[in-house]
C-alpha cells in the first residue's frame, strides 16, 4: 500500500493569532475524542516518527496539553537492555494502550527499522526479523481492538541542519543535541534508504503511514492533529472544514529563543517561522 502524504495547503498563510484559534478549535475535538475512548473503553496508540529534530516531541506536548492526565500515556524509551534487544516487541507491548486510553509514541518500535539499523546498533538479522514479523504483530493489536495511528514527520536536508545548529548554540535546548543526532547528521542518505524501505514493506491497510510535512512546525502540529480528528470517530464530532484565512499582510509575531520579534510583515514571518519556539 501507498504512503499517505497529509498536509493542509491551507495552512500555508497561517498566522500566529490565527494559529491559537485553530489550536484552540482541534483541541477542543481531541478531548471529545479522548472522552469517548474512556467512555467506550477503547484503545488508542499513536506513534511519532521520524528524523532528529522534526518536532515530534513538540507535536506530543500539542496533542497532550488539555488532555485527560489519567487516560493517557506519554511513552518515550531510553537505550534497550540486552533482554530488550533480543525481544523487541515485548519491550513495547507493556506500553500499549490500556482499554480507555491513548497512548503517544514519541519514537517506537519502528526505531529498529530507523534509527537502530542506521546507527548499528543492530545486527542485520534482528533488522530483518522485525521487518518480516511488524505487520504481522501490528495486524494482531489491530484484531484485539487498538487502533494505530504511524505518523512520519518529514523535513528536508537544510530544515534539519538550520534546527542542528539551533540547539547546538542555543543556552536553552543544547542538551537536546544527544550523541546520535551528532551521527545522524552524516547518515542522511542510509537513514533515507531504510525509511524508503519501512514505507515499502509496513505500510498496510490496517496500519498505513502518514507522512506530515514538518518543515514549519506549526504547520506540523496541526495537520497531525486534524488527521487524527478527521479519520477517527467520536461523539458529537464536528465537521471539521479548513480555515480559509488569506496571506494578511501585518501584525505577524513569533518568539525565537525567548525574544518576541512583532509587527513582522508576512513574507518575514515565513522566513522566521522555521527557527520559532
Amino acid at each position: 500500500m501507498s504512503v499517505f502524504e497529509y498536509n493542509f495547503e491551507q495552512y500555508k498563510s497561517l498566522s500566529p493569532d490565527l494559529y491559537r484559534k485553530e489550536k484552540y478549535n482541534l483541541q477542543v475535538e481531541l478531548l471529545k475524542l479522548q472522552e469517548d475512548v474512556i467512555k467506550k473503553k477503547r484503545k488508542i496508540a499513536i506513534c511519532f516518527e521520524g528524523r532528529d529534530t522534526a518536532g515530534k516531541s513538540s507535536t506530543i506536548n500539542f496533542f497532550s496539553e488539555h488532555l485527560i492526565p489519567s487516560n493517557f500515556n506519554y511513552v518515550h524509551l531510553g537505550i534497550p537492555t540486552k533482554k530488550e534487544r533480543k525481544n523487541w516487541f515485548e519491550r513495547y507491548e507493556t506500553h500499549l494502550p490500556n482499554k480507555g486510553q491513548i497512548v503517544l509514541f514519541d519514537r517506537s518500535w519502528y526505531t529498529r527499522a530507523l534509527t537502530e539499523p542506521t546507527l548499528g546498533y543492530c545486527s542485520k538479522k534482528q533488522y530483518e526479523e522485525f521487518m518480516t514479523k511488524v505487520n504481522k504483530w501490528e495486524k494482531s493489536l489491530v484484531k484485539k481492538g487498538t487502533e494505530l495511528v504511524k505518523f512520519y514527520f518529514s523535513i528536508d536536508k537544510d530544515q534539519q541542519k538550520r534546527r542542528i545548529n539551533a540547539r547546538k548554540n542555543s543556552k536553552l535546548k543544547y542538551w537536546k543535541l544527544s550523541e546520535s543526532d551528532k551521527l545522524m547528521v552524516n547518515k542522511w542518505d542510509v537513514f533515507t534508504l531504510y525509511k524508503n524501505q519501512m514505507f515499502d514493506l509496513t505500510s498496510t491497510d490496517y496500519a498505513p503511514w502518514v507522512v506530515i510535512n514538518a518543515n514549519n512546525k506549526m504547520i506540523a502540529r496541526l495537520s497531525a492533529l486534524r488527521y487524527i480528528l478527521n479519520n477517527l470517530t467520536y461523539d458529537e464530532k464536528l465537521s471539521l472544514k479548513p480555515p480559509k484565512w488569506g496571506e494578511d499582510l501585518g501584525n505577524y509575531s513569533l518568539h525565537i529563543e525567548g525574544v518576541v520579534f512583532e509587527n513582522l510583515t508576512y513574507e518575514q514571518f515565513k522566513i522566521l517561522a522555521p527557527f520559532s519556539d
